[in-house]
């Protein structure tokens, strides 16, 4: 199984169809962002095939240059956005420096992390805005296929969007680490001190793979 059975699946289903009717029109008459050709990076740069951890997040960033088709990360140019800060935050209290201190998660990536949002597109200064078109479906059935189609992956879901999504996991077979965004206005009520990152390296260790250097 690769990315390309799944997308295989959803092309031909009427709500993708619909979905990229609507983002073609979007892109047309407004900003959005990530860029057309980024919308998918992700899964360019974690093959299913490596695939350690999901790390799902909510909407992509809505600032201009800021998004680039992976969850929470952004160019080395960009100054790391509040969202960014807190998560090194956390890596710098829980592990160490981070070795993505620039907030361009790139290796991650490479490294076996799915860098996903619930919603991969938002238009220009207006977060959530593409909510309901189409992607919580898309999402919906991208964590049904990892889960029928993996084994022991540790999802990461941070904030109610992705939370929503654990009850569509395999439990039996899979390992889920939940708890709030690191938004500035969610952060302090458990974001720091999650240890997410700790716990989800001990899980890797512990099946006999390498850990993700953070």
């Amino acid at each position: 199984m690769t990315w390309d059975d799944f997308f295989k699946e959803e092309q031909d289903k009427e709500y993708y169809k619909k979905l990229m009717n609507e983002l073609d029109k979007a892109y047309e008459k407004s900003v959005v962002f990530p860029t057309k050709d980024k919308i998918f990076y992700a899964f360019s740069l974690t093959p299913l095939e490596n695939l350690k951890v999901v790390l799902l997040g909510q909407d992509p960033y809505h600032g201009a240059g800021q998004a680039q088709g992976l969850a929470f990360s952004t160019p080395i140019n960009i100054a790391n956005p509040p969202s960014m800060k807190n998560m090194l935050k956390e890596i710098n209290d829980d592990i160490g420096n981070s070795v993505c201190a620039d907030g361009d998660l790139t290796s991650w990536a490479k490294d076996g992390v799915l860098l996903i949002n619930a919603i991969l597109t938002v238009e220009e200064s207006k977060p959530k805005s593409h909510h309901k078109m189409g992607w919580e479906i898309f999402t919906d059935n991208l964590i049904k296929f990892i889960s029928k189609n993996s084994k022991d992956i540790v999802f990461i879901l941070w904030g109610s969007s992705a939370i929503k999504k654990e009850k569509i996991i395999d439990k039996d077979k899979h390992h889920i680490l939940s708890g709030v965004h690191p938004s500035p206005l969610s952060a302090y009520r458990g974001f720091f001190g999650c240890k997410h990152f700790s716990k989800t390296n001990e899980i890797l260790n512990s099946l006999g793979k390498n850990k993700i250097s953070w």
